[in-house]
């Protein structure tokens, strides 16, 4: 099925050619209007979105925007084409928003999005080659990188102060990690 979605032909998304923006988490109006919380440090940046993807199901449903804006700087209002009633946004509580990838704004210097980084190298100043990152664990106060070497899980946080550098052409991340911390998962 082909869908055009704002500048994006869409056929068959899937999870994984999308990103999480974030959850409808209550009706506003008896209009149909909707909150969402949005999972970024920049709800800004998707406050005149054309339209979304809700997961409904296993499925991912393109749904249009009429109208958007900042609610309490955190929340998305959002009244989708064709919700126009309390009943209708019942069915649309609790539901998932995606994008797809290619409509995330380009990051550049040492700023990167948690799922760019997956298979990156992981090179310490002192202790060289750490090994590749396998995922990010971000249900921690600080989130960490998950860095697999030699069968063995490494966390390290992800603080401006360790991340020297972040070489998106050669897939590595370049650190300084505090001293010790590394050889404590070695030992």
């Amino acid at each position: 099925m082909l869908i055009l979605l704002g500048f994006f032909y869409v056929i068959d998304m899937k999870v994984e050619d999308c990103f999480y923006l974030g959850k409808i988490v209550k009706k506003y109006s008896f209009k149909g209007e909707l909150l969402a919380k949005l999972d970024t440090d920049q709800p800004d940046l998707y406050e005149d979105l054309d339209a979304v993807f809700v997961q409904l199901g296993r499925d991912f449903l393109p749904f249009f925007i009429e109208k958007s804006s900042l609610h309490k700087s955190d929340l998305l209002r959002i009244k989708f084409e064709d919700v126009d009633t309390e009943e209708d946004a019942d069915q649309l509580l609790k539901c998932d928003l995606y994008l797809p990838l290619a409509a995330l704004p380009k990051l550049e210097g040492n700023k990167f999005y948690y799922h760019e980084i997956i298979d990156f190298t992981v090179e310490d100043a002192s202790f060289g080659i750490v090994g590749t990152i396998t995922g990010v664990n971000d249900t921690t106060s600080q989130p960490l990188f998950e860095i697999e070497r030699d069968g063995i899980e490494i966390l390290i946080p992800m603080n401006d102060s360790i991340i020297k550098k972040v070489d998106r052409k050669a897939k590595k991340i370049h650190i300084e990690a505090p001293e010790g911390l590394i050889d404590l998962y070695l030992e």
